[in-house]
């Protein structure tokens, strides 16, 4: 067998181009399979969840969820909370009487500061006024919560109002209007 330089650099080329053209058809193969992959899956997983958001010393949240499901690998990452949730807001101004929310369901869209709860929502202002709804949605960008659903609110005086068509908020409690409204007043 003789060395033909030229039939041996022909070959090399051609096992190297062959190999090249393996390893680029197996990378736009692989591009192509993973957007097609569902990615929306919880990136992380807490169970009990405990939260405290604070503020130079100043504890502003606290918040309970059995379960926590964290969705980052898709375009408008999520939090979702799906069996049940109870959360306490503190003001500066009363910080012994939270406000409190408490819910079957929530989800929190973090790039927008959108927030929903659904499911038996109950929520208590720190002047002691309860609404119950079974959805509610916070705009938290611009301070508002609002809701379409039928809202029933009570005060500690015993005085029971019904917002048939909804009601639109300050997302602290401290103003708001309902739609459609009726109710009893206790005399005093």
């Amino acid at each position: 067998m003789t060395f033909n330089g030229k039939t041996y650099f022909k070959n090399i080329v051609a096992v190297y181009g062959a190999i090249f053209f393996i390893f680029t058809s197996c990378e736009e193969d692989l591009a192509s399979t993973n957007k097609s992959k569902n990615k929306n899956f919880p990136s992380r997983i807490i169970h009990n969840a405990h939260i405290l958001q604070k503020d130079s010393g100043f504890v502003r949240i606290r918040f309970k969820a059995p379960l926590l499901e964290e969705y980052e690998f898709i375009d408008t990452p999520y939090v979702e909370v799906r069996k049940g949730l109870y959360v306490e807001f503190f003001d500066k101004k009363k910080p012994k009487i939270p406000g409190k929310l408490t819910a079957k369901y929530a989800k929190f869209i973090e790039k927008k500061d959108f927030y929903e709860a659904k499911g038996d929502v109950k929520v208590v202002n720190n002047e002691g006024q309860t609404f119950v709804m079974q959805s509610i949605y916070w705009d938290k960008k611009n301070r508002r919560m609002y809701t379409k659903d039928t809202v029933f609110i009570s005060d500690k005086d015993g005085n029971i109002f019904v917002a048939a068509n909804g009601m639109n908020a300050k997302d602290d409690f401290s103003e708001y209007t309902f739609f459609n409204n009726s109710g009893d007043i206790v005399p005093q």
